[in-house]
């Protein structure tokens, strides 16, 4: 069966482009090996490992800011650092007036205090016996004219000191209850913060150990990678070549076809030209009889017509056109192709490329032996890191400081439980004072409420005053509740604003601000007992300041303590010796390829057949010469036709019966005859046709696909152990990364972690979020809105009784002409108000 030519590719550019494409398969890329793993390293367990805290940002901390500048106006003196010198090494000497003069705006917030702590009550007490007698907090005796805007005044200042006290007392209650929240865990961190610091060089040996004993996990993870390195470098193999082997395989295949369609044209041309010759040696007798009997019949004396002396025409003209047996012959071109194809090119290119696509499978294979070897050599342990942690010098100075943490450590036990026992006490008292705002506040609210439904109420003549009275009731119960609880609230205030107060400015501030570290630093200042320098192991020329800010940097233990010079980390991390036996056995792989041949001896010997067929010098203008000339010169289905109308014409029954016997005899010739020689025809055609554009550019491509795939058979051996090299390497390095990833991880833990003195600076820097962060905050926030509700309870007091005077009945009203017009005919009605 005969095929298109376009079937074939054009070859010329891929041939001439095969040994482009081969130099082009050069270094592996490394990328294809796939991402380099993290490796994930055990955390060595470790007693210091101190987490920094931060101060976490909430909508507390505009109030804080607030607090924090109210008591700065409250202390302004400096850091006390003479009177702090003189309570810490002699205490008996410290003079009552210094600590007056420093404690001077404290003293100024006490004296508010104790006149709050006397005025009130008294106040309290007067107005309790005012109210016994009737004298106030009444009613309003006159209705007038300007009732409605005093009593509109003190019904809004009223509610505004509420809403006022109201904010406070939420707040009071947050910060009570963010206060007693965070007690918890700041007592909780301050032992944890000293058991951390105990750790920093106590377990160091230990921890060293842990770390030498985390290799296995590159080593685990290398022995991982090699089980599949013959399967990896076959596919960086596969990935690097397949742009040259399947494009070469195609061409096969396209060649294959090529050869399989010029085959089948040439023996289809051969076998319809001698098909067309004997079909001319049987058609031209009928034809040539056919031509004389109609010339006999149409030259007589009747035909004397136009339409006879066409008819005539055309029988004149019946005779062969073309003549096959002048086309070329093809029958040497046959013989040489006589035995081709003898190979099967497409089951042929499946082999190859199911050979080439299982290279990965083949290398694999290939690459036991050289992984055997190499997890031998993995399996060991450098000696150098045996020996990490046994080298690893103590510090005297290190075990000070654990004994002295230690110690600090038991001791403050028992002082944080109490801590947290009278911060419960202080959290309970909190809460009911906060309570009793809270009542108050609902008291001012329900009595406004009340009052003023009582006020629209009066303009019903059917009224009822007990609303407004309830109101009024409401509200004086305010006010006792804010004269019985004013005592105990002040009270609270006072004493956590002295404690938070001086915390904040003594402590906190010249923390932040660094006077405490250069107060430690100053000799003379510490008793020999508190000696930091002496507790931490420090050189006795560098200051407490200077260590701090070291240690926050991150700067080594080692170099505080001047271990750097007795132990050499870097030799015992040099692993150079172990890893070069593993690149040794690598490199030494080698892969053979010798099961992939792209271009079969039978295959290249089909090729060379066609190449020396001659295909291309076959005359194929002498077959295009026959083809384009008609297989009869007259269209003899036409002429029948003529013949037919040319014998309905005739009056001669003999003469018209002998017409249409011709005509029905050329019809018959022409379907039996003529059409099949036509059908012939155009399949020789189309064999000539494909065959004249196919064979002069098949023996170039033929010719250059040879020369190319004997240059490529040449250069892939070489080309493949050029990408195998590189491909070695990039494994190599893929795995050496592993191994430097631990000798990282480990300098990190060395120098970082274990042998840095960070968690001491972070020890200090938590100190300070823990107590002035976490505790004074939210304690001095706590007094401060606790205080503006104590202060905002005084105009409380005063609106609340001036208001509730307008709540109550009145006892003469002032009716305008108006009322008077509407109720012209209203009844009073009898009312039980005693005046």
């Amino acid at each position: 069966m005969t095929r298109s030519p376009g079937l074939m590719v054009p070859l010329l550019g891929l041939s001439l482009g095969l040994a482009l494409s081969l130099s082009e398969a050069v270094a592996a890329d490394c990328g294809s090996l796939g991402r380099v793993e993290h490796l994930a390293f055990a955390p060595v367990p470790r007693t210091r490992e101190l987490a920094p805290l931060v101060r976490a940002s909430g909508p507390l901390n505009s109030l804080y800011g607030t607090v924090r500048r109210f008591l700065s106006v409250v202390q302004l003196n400096p850091f006390p650092a003479e009177l702090i010198k003189t309570l810490l090494n002699d205490p008996s000497s410290v003079k009552t007036d210094e600590v007056v003069r420093y404690e001077a705006g404290y003293v100024v917030c006490a004296v508010i205090a104790g006149l709050y702590l006397l005025l009130v009550p008294i106040t309290g007490l007067c107005f309790c016996c005012c109210r016994c007698r009737q004298r106030c907090g009444g009613r309003v005796k006159t209705e007038h004219k300007a009732m409605a805007c005093e009593r509109g005044t003190l019904m809004t200042f009223l509610l505004l000191t509420t809403l006022v006290l109201l904010i406070g007392m939420v707040c009071a209650f947050a910060t009570n209850q963010h206060t007693h929240n965070q007690m918890g865990p700041s007592v909780k961190a301050v032992p944890e913060t000293l058991l951390s610091l105990r750790g920093l060089v106590s377990d160091v040996p230990e921890e060293l150990q842990a770390i030498a004993e985390q290799f296995s996990v590159p080593q685990k993870q290398v022995s991982k990678e090699l089980d599949g390195v013959g399967e990896n470098l076959g596919n960086i193999i596969h990935n690097q070549l397949k742009s040259t082997v399947y494009p070469v395989l195609a061409s096969v295949h396209s060649l294959g076809q090529a050869l399989q369609v010029s085959i089948d044209h040439l023996r289809a041309l051969n076998t319809t030209s001698v098909e067309l010759q004997e079909a001319q040696r049987h058609l031209e007798p009928p034809v040539q009889a056919h031509r004389e009997r109609l010339l006999a019949l149409l030259q007589d004396s009747w035909c004397h017509e136009e339409n006879c002396k066409r008819v005539l025409s055309q029988a004149s003209a019946l005779q062969l056109g073309a003549d096959f047996s002048q086309t070329p012959p093809v029958d040497d071109v046959l013989h040489r192709l006589k035995d081709v194809p003898e190979t099967n090119f497409s089951s042929m290119v499946q082999e190859e490329r199911a050979t080439f696509n299982n290279l990965p499978l083949l290398v694999q294979v290939q690459a036991v032996s050289v992984v055997k070897d190499v997890k031998k050599a993995l399996a060991e342990q450098p000696e150098r890191l045996r020996m990490l942690a046994q080298a690893f010098p103590g510090s005297e100075a290190a075990s000070r400081w654990s004994q002295a943490l230690e110690g600090l450590e038991q001791c403050s036990r028992p002082y944080l439980q109490e801590v947290q026992q009278y911060e419960t006490y202080r959290w309970i008292l909190g809460c009911v004072l906060c309570s009793a705002i809270l009542l108050v506040v609902i008291c001012n609210l329900m009595g406004l409420s009340l009052g003023i439904w009582g006020l629209f109420a009066r303009e019903d003549p059917s009224h009822s005053e007990t609303k407004g009275e309830a109101g009024a009731r409401l509200l004086m119960a305010g006010v006792a509740f804010s004269f019985l609880f004013a005592v105990p609230l002040i009270l609270l205030v006072f004493a956590t604003f002295l404690v938070g107060g001086n915390v904040q400015t003594l402590v906190c501030r010249s923390w932040e601000s660094g006077e405490l570290y250069e107060f430690a630093d100053t000799p003379g200042n510490l008793p020999p007992s508190m000696n930091l320098s002496y507790l931490l192991g420090l050189k006795k020329n560098i200051s407490v300041v200077q260590a701090y800010q070291q240690c926050k940097a991150g700067a080594v233990l080692w170099k505080v303590l001047q271990l750097n010079d007795s132990y050499d980390l870097d030799k015992h991390l040099d692993i150079k010796q172990y890893t070069h036996k593993i690149q040794q056995d690598l490199q030494s792989f080698q892969v053979d390829l010798k099961e992939l041949d792209l271009l079969r001896p039978t295959a290249r010997q089909d090729l060379e057949a066609l190449q020396r067929s001659g295909l291309e010098k076959i005359h194929y203008r002498g077959f295009l010469v026959q083809i384009q000339k008609p297989v009869v010169n007259t269209d003899m289905w036409q002429l029948a036709q003529e013949l037919e109308g040319l014998a309905q014409a005739q009056n001669d029954s003999l003469l018209r019966q002998q017409l249409q016997e011709e005509a029905r005899e050329l019809r018959s010739l022409y379907q039996e005859k003529v059409v099949p020689q036509e059908s012939l025809v155009t399949k020789l055609n189309f064999s000539v046709k494909t065959l004249e554009s196919l064979a002069p550019s098949l023996q170039v491509n033929i010719s250059d696909f040879l020369d190319s795939v004997v240059r490529l058979k040449g250069e892939l051996p070489v080309q493949i152990n050029h990408i195998l090299r590189n491909a070695t390497e990039c494994f190599l390095t893929r795995e050496m990364g592993y191994f430097s990833q631990y000798v990282t991880w480990v300098k990190a833990e060395v120098t970082q972690r274990i042998a840095t003195c960070q968690p001491f600076s972070t020890a200090l820097d938590n100190g300070h979020v823990i107590l002035c962060d976490m505790m004074a905050d939210p304690w001095n926030a706590f007094w401060f809105c606790l205080g503006w509700c104590a202060f905002f309870l005084i105009p409380s007091i005063i609106f609340a009784v001036k208001t509730s005077k307008y709540f109550r009945p009145i006892r003469k009203r002032l009716s305008s002409a108006s009322s008077e017009e509407t109720q012209l005919f209203h009844i009073p009605r009898v009312t039980s108000l005693k005046l």
